[in-house]
């Protein structure tokens, strides 16, 4: 793991300062032009945050990646920045480098291609998949004398083989169910208009929650201070802490870390029930919905499995979820500011993994293909595995740092570990940046952080 730090135009802090208290207006850089949105900013149906976090920033990459077709052309009607605010806003941010306009030509190529079209044959398989575990760790569960009498022979015996079963094909439906969400939160084609929810339904985990945090973390990749998906403390940490934010634990977290991981599915249905009641008091879009659907999700969790099968489904689904969301980023490059060149960050902060046999295809969900769903994350997993020569070639061909990277299942996995060992053993470093990040740094975790309010504008 590395550390990198962006450069920029030098422009001093004084003036920086002297240009906010100035501002009236909310400015994002997309394909090249600067949008005024601050009209807009409470209209956001995402929330407002999303623009504050892109206050006099590029927008380009987060757009396209994040939006229909629909909303990627209503931007165009937005009023455009003044020309002396755009004569600012230059000064503090970098022109769109090759990279970047690189890999917009590609993204065309790619749509033009249908490299969008999603196969809803595939996702029946998935889904069916899915069913199918739901309804025999159910089956396993309340029928175990039935099922596995025969088997095991005494009813003691089908009764703990049945739970056992049951738990473990209940976090396997669970662990799936996440992952079938988590693309259908991304996609932006009907079919994933219309399951949206299913990760609700499925998960217990609500879009709204998993927009807010997933996306940040794929906007802001790898940004300490920013990324929550980096911000474990104190049981976890990528690198060494000030003596301020340090926890004994962590002289001992490669020891202890799948206590930690297994917690994970546990703390996200947590998390997202007080989202979810904080979007309804927002009054976002679709929070009541969303709620409702959550109340069916238990209603069913808890009608069908006992409380000792459902509890430690969702520890054992945990520890599955963290083995693989981890791995593909917290070993790479990490970096203490923003980074302007969103294309060329997700290649070095991002790994792809190479799996060794067709369970662990399955069980990884897509997300093995990290590296492509960073770059392209609303589209359809089941073409990932056919871009690897396409964006092994645009790494080289625009020489990229480290090229396309990818690495066996067991091995990347191993590397996480070598780095918690590493971040074990080291003394803490005074003036370490801190996993909620500053109070004066954009987009925050420790703060929204908000431009547009120091501006006037969400006045």
């Amino acid at each position: 793991m590395t550390t990198t730090t962006t450069l920029v135009p030098e422009v001093s802090i004084v003036e920086k300062k002297s240009s906010k208290k100035k501002r009236k207006s909310l400015d994002v850089r997309i394909h090249g032009a600067w949008y005024d949105l601050s009209a807009f900013r409470k209209s956001h149906p995402a929330g407002t945050h999303w623009l504050d976090y892109y206050e006099g920033r590029d927008a380009t990459e987060v757009m396209d990646g994040f939006h229909s077709d629909k909303a990627r052309n209503m931007f165009q009607r937005m009023p455009k920045s003044k020309p002396e605010r755009i004569r600012e806003l230059e000064l503090l941010s970098p022109d769109d480098s090759d990279v970047q306009i690189a890999f917009r030509k590609l993204r065309d190529d790619l749509e033009e291609e249908g490299w969008w079209d999603r196969d809803v044959f595939y996702e029946s398989r998935l889904i069916g998949i899915w069913c199918a575990l739901v309804l025999g760790a159910a089956a396993a569960a309340r029928f175990p004398q039935t099922i596995f009498g025969g088997i095991f022979g005494s009813a003691a015996a089908a009764v703990g083989w049945g739970r056992k079963i049951s738990i473990f094909m209940l976090s396997l439906a669970m662990t799936n169910a996440g992952w079938l969400g988590h693309d259908y939160v991304h996609g932006v084609d009907k079919f994933c208009d219309k399951f949206r929810n299913f990760v609700a339904y499925g998960a217990g985990l609500a879009p709204i929650w998993w927009s807010d945090k997933h996306n940040k973390h794929h906007a802001l990749t790898n940004e300490k201070g920013v990324d929550e998906d980096i911000a474990t403390d104190p049981f976890l940490y990528q690198w060494a802490p000030s003596p301020e934010n340090d926890s004994p634990v962590r002289k001992i977290q490669h020891w202890i870390f799948p206590i930690p991981f297994s917690m994970l599915f546990a703390l996200w249905r947590v998390d997202t029930l007080r989202v979810a009641w904080d979007a309804l008091k927002q009054k976002r879009p679709n929070a009541k919905n969303e709620l409702k659907c959550l109340g069916i999700h238990y209603a069913f969790l808890l009608t069908l499995y006992p409380t000792g099968v459902w509890l430690p489904a969702v520890f054992l689904s945990g520890l599955m979820s963290a083995l693989i969301v981890t791995p593909t980023h917290q070993s790479e490059e990490m970096f203490d500011e923003f980074q302007f060149d969103w294309v060329t960050a997700q290649f070095t902060s991002t790994r792809s993994a190479v799996m060794s046999n067709p369970f662990s295809e399955w069980l990884w969900g897509g997300m093995q293909y990290q590296l492509e769903h960073h770059l392209f994350p609303s589209m359809p997993r089941m073409n990932y595995p056919k871009l690897k020569e396409r964006l092994t070639k645009f790494a080289n061909d625009n020489k990229i740092p480290g090229g396309y990277r990818d690495t066996g299942e067991f091995e990347i996995l191993y590397m996480n570990w070598l780095l918690y060992k590493k971040v074990a053993k080291a003394d803490p470093v005074p003036g370490a940046i801190s996993t909620k990040g500053r109070t004066d740094q954009q987009a925050s975790i420790i703060t929204s952080n908000s431009p547009a309010v120091a501006y006037g504008v969400s006045k």
